[in-house]
């Protein structure tokens, strides 16, 4: 949109323009005279100077030749009529045979000059240049707006300085690659015994956990140029802009072998043709079709081989995944806790850290989370310290800015009433103290009543004992009664419900939901699926491709509603069992607002 009000203002600016090129060259308009007109105002010595081309006179009249034509033409020679015929003191008349017109103008003193010229030659002229100035500009602005700049793509070519020992937490994923590097530094090695590289490897994992790291890695272990591109640089809002830029992209990749190729967001270029049946969809499928020929064009055995990123595998054409084009598939997952450990020595390196920092009691505690996640982590702990004026970065802050990129920002400054505040501290200790009662529910590291992010007015932190792959039917139904027990709170102390339940029950639903629908775990519908669609690795909300009648989809619905009330009827029996408990935790909560693991585990103590 942006692009479109700038080509428009310049388009505009570009008119503009023309006219007044137009204008100054023609010069001021001049009024047409007859040759007897001409002649009468000439003997007057009222004409100043004149131009004789072959067909026609031009000049320009004095003042006093002003008054005198008005006066042949019979106007009121006022000063209101004066002024408005001073505008046009030029003057214009055909030539007719007259001998003795060079003579009579060098007799009155007349300055005067010849041009050889037509008439219409200065008329064409006229608008050639203006004309000119509007095609020059059309071609500048549309090159800016990336037409016809195909030839100047927007890929990057440079060498990598990043190296393995640059990237943690993705040891499979490094291992994977080895073999690219390998046919890189010597392809006659594999060459000799006909062994084929892959043309193509495609990363796939969840954002920010370090696919593009980890391309550029590769190309700084090899000692090869790296040209880098992203899949929306080939969509213009112009026809075959991005077709062209592909062809340009592997023509200089080959100049260049042997090189890597990266396009980073290939989903942006490689969607599923046919999918999508919004305007620019030709134009989309037309580059994804060169993109294919060009793959299935080049030959690996130069050295070019092409690296592509996407967290959305799933949306991506068949064609663009079969072998021979992106052979190989390597998985880029979130990292485990010897990873996370490793990731926080990285980002840690240029930090002066405190003595009691422990990285792997930090990686224990950010669960889930990517590379890009952890360095934020590190960020804002070292922001933290800078800001409290410490010498070097604690534990604490490290732990406040996990705190900040889970939950979000501390409002210190937002203020609750009494009540709100009460309800609040019930709902978290509900969820702490279901959670407390579950043998396979996570544990409860921390409890606070301090508002966070957007609209979080508290938050409960719950920390897994170990990473976990899997998760069995019973573990998602605890799960589910955690999520609830918030709600449940409120009920059995006021008797009524709040909206603070609102992204509980969102979460809760979607688990009842994929355990259903996707994990078979109905004991009525039984081990079936009935969903499509899945994005892998995004976590947000998306719209399933239903293949069931709306029987089923009345079952799926009864078995969710039955999965929830189960779960909600647990958790509040638990907490209507520990009522003295809830009671306890929630006033200390009050009082102090944030209550860590040891605090908690003090609480629930004295009451056995």
């Amino acid at each position: 949109m942006k692009k479109k009000i700038t080509f428009i203002l310049c388009f505009i600016a570009a008119v503009i323009a023309v006219i007044l090129a137009h204008n100054y060259i023609t010069g001021r308009p001049s009024q047409s005279i007859s040759y007897s007109e001409f002649k009468k105002l000439l003997k007057k010595k009222n004409v100043e100077r004149v131009i004789v081309y072959k067909e026609r006179i031009e000049g320009e009249l004095t003042c006093d030749g002003i008054k005198s034509l008005s006066m042949m033409r019979g106007i009121q020679t006022d000063h209101k009529s004066i002024g408005k015929i001073q505008k046009k003191h030029t003057f214009t008349t055909n030539r007719v045979e007259d001998p003795r017109l060079v003579e009579e103008l060098d007799r009155l003193g007349v300055h005067y000059q010849s041009r050889t010229g037509h008439a219409w030659v200065m008329t064409v002229a006229s608008w050639i240049a203006p004309a000119s100035i509007l095609i020059v500009a059309g071609f500048i602005f549309f090159r800016k707006m990336g037409y016809g700049s195909a030839r100047s793509s927007p890929f990057v070519e440079k060498k990598s300085d990043v190296t393995f020992p640059d990237v943690a937490g993705l040891a499979v994923a490094e291992e994977e690659l080895k073999e690219v590097i390998e046919f890189l530094r010597s392809p006659s090695r594999f060459q000799n015994l006909g062994a084929r590289i892959p043309k193509g490897v495609l990363l796939v994992g969840p954002p920010g956990s370090g696919k593009t790291l980890l391309a550029q890695a590769v190309a700084g272990e090899a000692d090869v140029p790296f040209f880098s591109i992203t899949g929306s640089a080939f969509v213009e809002m112009f026809a075959g802009v991005g077709a062209a830029r592909v062809r340009n992209l592997f023509a200089g990749a080959e100049k260049k072998a042997p090189c890597i190729i990266f396009i980073d967001e290939i989903d942006a270029v490689g969607k599923a043709r046919g999918s999508s049946g919004i305007s620019g969809a030709e134009e989309h499928e037309q580059t994804l079709t060169q993109l294919l020929t060009e793959m299935d064009g080049f030959n690996p055995q130069k050295g070019v081989i092409i690296l592509a990123a996407t967290n959305r595998p799933e949306i991506l054409d068949q064609a663009l995944l079969r072998p021979g084009r992106f052979d190989r598939h390597i998985v880029v997952d979130r990292p485990d806790l010897s990873g996370r450990e490793q990731i926080f020595g990285i980002h840690a390196r240029n930090v002066r850290l405190a003595r009691d920092v422990d990285l792997k009691k930090l990686a224990a505690s950010t669960p889930g989370m990517v590379g890009a996640e952890i360095a934020n982590v590190v960020n804002e702990a070292a922001l933290l310290a800078a800001r409290r004026k410490k010498e070097a970065v604690e534990m604490s802050e490290f732990e406040e800015g996990i705190e900040r990129v889970a939950t979000g920002l501390e409002k210190t400054n937002k203020l609750i009433n009494a009540r709100e505040k009460e309800i609040v501290a019930y709902h978290e200790t509900g969820h702490a103290v279901v959670s407390l009662s579950l043998p396979q529910a996570d544990p409860v590291h921390k409890i606070s009543i301090i508002p966070r992010g957007i609209s979080a007015l508290g938050y409960t932190v719950h920390l897994p004992t170990e990473d976990r792959y899997l998760l069995t039917k019973s573990e998602l139904s605890d799960k589910i009664a955690v999520l609830l027990g918030g709600r449940a709170s409120e009920e059995i102390i006021f008797g009524e419900v709040s909206t603070a339940s609102q992204r509980d029950l969102e979460e809760a639903t979607e688990i009842a939901r994929s355990m259903v629908q996707t994990y078979g775990m109905s004991d009525k519908l039984g081990p079936l699926t009935f969903e499509k669609g899945r994005p892998l690795f995004l976590d947000t909300k998306y719209s399933p491709l239903k293949e069931y009648s709306e029987h089923t989809a009345r079952q799926v619905d009864e078995e969710v509603h039955k999965i929830i009330t189960e779960a909600y009827q647990r958790a509040r029996g638990i907490l209507i069992q520990r009522r003295p408990d809830l009671d306890r935790v929630a006033r200390v909560l009050m009082e102090k607002e944030v209550l860590e693991r040891s605090e908690l585990g003090e609480l629930l103590a004295k009451a056995s």
